[in-house]
């Protein structure tokens, strides 16, 4: 009875520090980040789950400023590889090399950049499938395999990979069971006016000011264990496992719309991931239950990069975020709103 009292009080101090750590982390962040309030917190959402983050935005959005800042106030270890047509798998995970001891030679395993904390895949849609896989085990795993032996990455370790939605030029499109690795898609968009002149005069008036730690990668870890003690009430895990479920076209009972415009839906991957993310929204939120508001709102993120639309939609205009909001007011909490037209 004792252990589940103290376990109950440290999940309660738990709980408290993510609720004062966001206050603190939006500070840290100001000041090097002007607004993108939403990205941030998706971006967070992400961290305290455990889970990996594909970020697309035009150059120039303080993408890897943003993701470097954050790992300084996590106090994680942090690499950024730069991703180009040219990089091999073993510039990521290592490689086995000859070195001479005094008992001989022998093949030693050398570490790649992959064994950090924090990864930045920089432009990773800009180096080739074979590459681009090297990541698979590592983000599935968190671990490397090399000659036969397998190699334990650092806890906690995420990988926040960004591309840039112009210049497809030269690009390699990633493949769909790398895609559903991630567990958002992050969309980095333009300033408002007013923040842009606020990122302007602060960049070209003085030196940014350091970023302070807030937390540890044991902080982290914590956090993963706290997040998946956050009760759902079923109908919400259910009415999210319907949101994914819609959106798979020439099913039993597919909307005639995602029939039309959609060749390929979200996995099993994506309920999960918004269920996971809702239980940090909540806590985040200073809640102990998750809402439907929560999973509505993880929605986009969540979905936008495992719903492949088809020509067709293309053609009309159509794009994934629409095809979301529409399943968003085909699909009720309680059931599936019939054939939508």
């Amino acid at each position: 009875m004792q252990a589940t009292t103290d376990s109950q009080a440290g999940d309660k101090q738990v709980v408290e520090q993510i609720i004062a750590g966001r206050a603190r982390i939006e500070t840290e962040l100001s000041k090097v980040i002007v607004g993108q309030k939403g990205v941030i917190e998706q971006l967070l959402i992400a961290l305290f789950a455990g889970g990996h983050c594909l970020i697309t935005g035009a150059p120039g959005l303080a993408k890897t400023l943003l993701i470097k800042s954050l790992a300084q106030i996590f106090h994680l270890k942090f690499q950024r590889i730069q991703f180009t047509p040219d990089l091999m798998p073993a510039d990521i995970t290592g490689v086995e090399i000859l070195q001479d001891f005094t008992e001989g030679r022998k093949m030693v395993f050398v570490n790649g950049p992959v064994f950090a904390n924090m990864i930045l895949a920089d432009e990773i849609n800009r180096t080739p499938p074979k590459t681009q896989a090297a990541l698979l085990e590592a983000m599935q795993e968190h671990q490397v395999t090399s000659a036969g032996v397998r190699h334990t990455l650092p806890e906690p370790f995420f990988v926040l990979a960004t591309q840039n939605p112009i210049e497809m030029e030269g690009t390699y499109p990633l493949p769909e069971a790398q895609l559903d690795r991630f567990m958002f898609n992050v969309v980095i968009d333009y300033l408002s006016e007013d923040d842009e002149v606020a990122v302007v005069a602060q960049t070209t008036a003085r030196q940014p000011e350091p970023i302070v730690p807030i937390f540890t990668g044991e902080d982290v870890l914590r956090f993963h264990d706290l997040v998946r003690k956050v009760p759902v009430a079923e109908d919400l895990v259910r009415y999210a496992v319907r949101l994914a479920a819609a959106s798979r076209p020439h099913q039993k009972d597919s909307l005639d719309y995602i029939n039309e415009w959609v060749s390929w839906g979200a996995g099993t991957r994506a309920g999960q991931y918004l269920v996971l993310g809702s239980k940090v929204r909540a806590l985040l939120y200073g809640r102990a239950h998750v809402t439907l508001e929560d999973i509505q709102t993880l929605a986009q993120p969540t979905l936008r990069h495992r719903i492949l639309i088809n020509y067709r939609a293309e053609a009309e205009g159509i794009s994934v975020g629409k095809v979301i909001d529409r399943l968003l007011e085909s699909i009720k909490s309680g059931s599936m709103a019939g054939k939508a037209k």
